[in-house]
């Protein structure tokens, strides 16, 4: 059962480096290309509008492949896009190389996260879930640094030729450790109809507004550090390490509560970082403090993400290739409603240490929803329950 995982871990490795390499390289592109900066950012937001719009299409067009098949065909889109964007010629190729790419990344992880739930005990399926999580939170603490550091040292094409080895390698894993699921029949309607019950369509709002609440802060997170907290460029770096180091924790401790306590686990992470946020503006003024509140952060935070994976899928019965990608796009739409929430705080004057409590609003407003959908689902169980004894009597 954990070679299978193993694989879906390498593969999230070389997606999530792929994913966030580019913030790292938008320098060095921007001066090859001769475009500005503000130019070059559209690497990144046209990347996550992809995987939102686009990974949804492309599972729907994959529906009826198997799904080992299915994540054979994604790693090959995923080399194809690397060796593309490696060899673009143009800022305009580089650009549709990186949609390409972006098109496999919420296909791979929806279809991936439901093959990893197929391979392990019902009560471990957020657990496992967390480990192929894990590839991709392992890519900000290994994959992002060494290649953004490879690609500085050698041009930014290096960057790209060393990520389509990764690629090959996790292809070999999953034709070679992950077992046959054949897919479900496909009828269009019954999809859609799947996924707008209500249980869906709350935890794609919940996760949304997860990523509003973290990236409102963590888009900016360098300037906070800089001048705020005070800490040289150099030791910035150091830093985000050790966020990335808290958010794989995080992520694993996550898929252990989740097969613990369910839509509680998640709720509870969403008050105690509405909490955490109302403090990081006092936090930030000291190094020690701003250290624990990061490394805190990072946990608190991706904790969620598998449980929220998981349950998705657990929403959307004959939908769950289609509902469990839809949810990689809302974590990506909330990645930039949430820099955009940021650069609304601090074009109105805000400033810096606005940001962590902007979030702290969103954060509590999620924790909200959370206690709303369980009292729901508590809600629609006793109906359920009633209606069995009805016609049991």
């Amino acid at each position: 059962m954990r070679k299978p995982l193993l694989a879906l871990a390498v593969a999230a490795f070389g997606i999530g480096t792929t994913e966030f390499i580019i913030m790292g390289l938008l320098p060095d592109l921007a001066r090859d290309f001769s475009v500005s900066i503000p130019k070059a950012g559209t690497l990144v937001s046209a990347y996550a509008l992809a995987v939102t719009i686009g990974s949804p299409l492309l599972v729907l067009a994959l529906a009826k492949v198997d799904r080992k098949n299915a994540l054979i065909l994604l790693m090959t889109l995923f080399i194809l896009g690397n060796t593309a964007c490696a060899l673009a010629p143009t800022f305009s190729l580089l650009l549709t190389a990186r949609i390409l790419t972006a098109l496999m990344h919420g296909a791979f992880f929806g279809i991936g996260s439901i093959v990893a739930s197929n391979v392990v005990p019902r009560d471990q399926r957020a657990r496992a879930v967390a480990i192929m999580f894990s590839g991709l939170t392992l890519a900000n603490v290994l994959g992002v640094p060494a290649g953004t550091a490879l690609g500085q040292a050698f041009g930014w094409r290096a960057a790209f030729v060393a990520i389509v080895p990764i690629g090959l390698i996790a292809a070999f894993g999953v034709w070679r450790l992950v077992p046959h699921q054949h897919s479900e029949p496909v009828h269009l309607k019954h999809e859609l109809k799947s996924v707008m019950r209500r249980g869906v369509l709350t935890t794609l709002a919940i996760s949304t507004m997860s990523s509003i609440a973290m990236f409102c802060v963590l888009t900016y997170i360098t300037p906070i550090l800089e001048d705020v907290t005070h800490i040289s460029p150099h030791g910035v770096t150091g830093v985000l390490v050790l966020f990335g180091v808290s958010i794989t924790v995080g992520n694993l401790l996550g898929g252990i509560m989740a097969d613990w306590k369910g839509i509680q686990a998640v709720a509870f992470g969403f008050i105690a970082l509405a909490i955490l946020f109302v403090l990081m503006p006092v936090a930030e003024e000291h190094i020690p403090s701003t250290l624990i509140a990061i490394a805190i952060w990072g946990m608190l935070h991706f904790a969620v993400g598998a449980p929220l994976q998981t349950r998705v899928v657990d929403q959307a019965r004959g939908a769950q290739n289609l509902a469990s990608t839809l949810n990689q796009g809302a974590f990506n739409l909330g990645n930039a409603l949430g820099a955009a929430l940021g650069a609304i705080v601090l074009t109105h004057g805000l400033g810096y240490r606005s940001l962590a409590l902007a979030s702290s609003v969103v954060a509590a407003l999620t924790a909200a929803l959370t206690l709303l959908a369980m009292v729901w689902e508590r809600t629609d169980r006793m109906k359920s329950d009633a209606r069995l004894r009805m016609h049991a009597g």
